[in-house]
C-alpha cells in the first residue's frame, strides 16, 4: 500500500496515461520554453526542474510538473525559501504539482505543506539508480527521472530538452555529478529508441572509421582513441598546473574569506545534527 504522498508504478502509469509526449526541460540557456510549448501537441506533459527561472520568463500555461530535488535539509527550494518564486512561473489552471525527488540515502523529503498548497508526490529513486551509478558521485535529478520514466515503459514518447551537460555563460555544472557517465548512457538509450534527445545526439564519428577503413577493427579504433584522449588530457593537466600557480594568491584570499564568513543555514543544520546525534554504541 502506498502513502498519500507516494505513487506505485501502476499509479504513475495511470497518471501519465493521458499524454502522448513527455518533455523533460533542463535548466539550460539553450532551451527555448516558448518554442517547445508551440512545437508539441496539446497532449504533452512538460517536466521542469528546481530553479525554473533559468528557462522560464513568464507563467507556463501548458500541463506541467515541477521536479524538486531534496538534500539533507529537505527539498532544496524549500530550505532556500524559493517555493513561492518557482511556483509563480506556472499557471495554476494547468500546473499538476510537485514531485519531490530523492536519490541519495541522506536526502530527506519535505512535508507537503511546505510547497504552498499545490499537489505533492514523493519519489525516491535510490534503489533503482545507485546500483550502477559511479559511487563517488551524485546522479542529477534529470538523469534520475530519465531512467525512471524509461523503466515505466510508458506509451508516451519521452523527449529531453537541454540535456547537454555543458556549462553556460551564466550557469555552471556541478562537479558532484558524473556528467560523462550520464551522457554516455543517455546517448546509448536514445539511439536504442528509449527517448528522443531534442536537437539529436551527435553521431559517433568513430563508427564510420571501420566502414571506410575496414582494415581497422573496432577494438583498434577504441584503443587508439583512448591513447589520443590520454595524451590530450596530459596536455590539459600541464596547463591546469600553470593556472594553479598563477592563481595561487587569488586562491589564498578566497580560502581566507571562506574561513571567516558566517556559516550557511545548511552548515548550521548539519553541525547541529552531528551535535544532537546519539553517541555510537560500544
Amino acid at each position: 500500500m502506498t502513502s498519500e504522498l507516494t505513487f506505485s508504478g501502476e499509479e504513475w502509469r495511470g497518471f501519465f496515461a493521458p499524454y502522448t509526449d513527455i518533455v523533460l526541460v533542463a535548466n539550460n540557456d539553450e532551451v527555448d520554453a516558448e518554442e517547445l510549448a508551440s512545437t508539441f501537441p496539446e497532449t504533452t506533459l512538460f517536466i521542469f526542474f528546481n530553479k525554473v527561472y533559468k528557462v522560464l520568463r513568464a507563467p507556463f500555461r501548458r500541463p506541467a510538473l515541477l521536479a524538486c530535488r531534496s538534500g539533507t535539509m529537505g527539498a532544496n527550494v524549500v530550505h532556500r525559501r524559493e517555493v513561492a518564486d518557482v511556483l509563480g512561473y506556472f499557471d495554476p489552471a494547468s500546473f499538476l504539482g510537485v514531485v519531490n525527488v530523492a536519490i541519495m540515502a541522506t536526502e530527506r523529503f519535505s512535508p507537503t505543506e511546505a510547497f504552498g498548497g499545490v499537489p505533492v508526490r514523493h519519489l525516491h529513486l535510490g534503489q533503482m539508480i545507485l546500483g550502477y551509478y559511479p559511487k563517488d558521485k551524485f546522479p542529477t535529478t534529470g538523469f534520475g527521472l530519465c531512467m525512471w520514466l524509461q523503466s515505466l515503459d510508458l506509451p508516451a514518447q519521452v523527449h529531453l530538452a537541454g540535456f547537454s551537460s555543458k556549462r553556460s555563460e551564466r550557469w555552471k555544472v556541478f562537479d558532484v555529478h558524473d556528467w560523462t557517465f550520464e551522457q554516455v548512457l543517455l546517448r546509448l538509450l536514445s539511439r536504442e529508441g528509449k527517448f528522443r534527445i531534442i536537437g539529436g545526439a551527435p553521431e559517433n564519428p568513430y563508427l564510420s572509421i571501420a566502414t571506410h577503413f575496414p582494415q581497422f577493427s573496432t577494438t583498434d579504433i577504441a584503443l587508439t582513441a583512448d591513447e589520443v584522449l590520454s595524451e590530450r588530457m596530459l596536455g590539459l593537466s600541464s596547463i591546469v598546473d600553470r593556472l594553479m600557480s598563477v592563481t595561487k594568491v587569488l586562491r589564498f584570499f578566497d580560502n581566507s574569506f571562506r574561513r571567516i564568513r558566517p556559516k550557511t543555514r545548511k552548515q548550521k543544520f548539519l553541525s547541529k545534527s552531528q551535535t544532537d546525534a546519539p553517541p555510537p554504541s560500544p
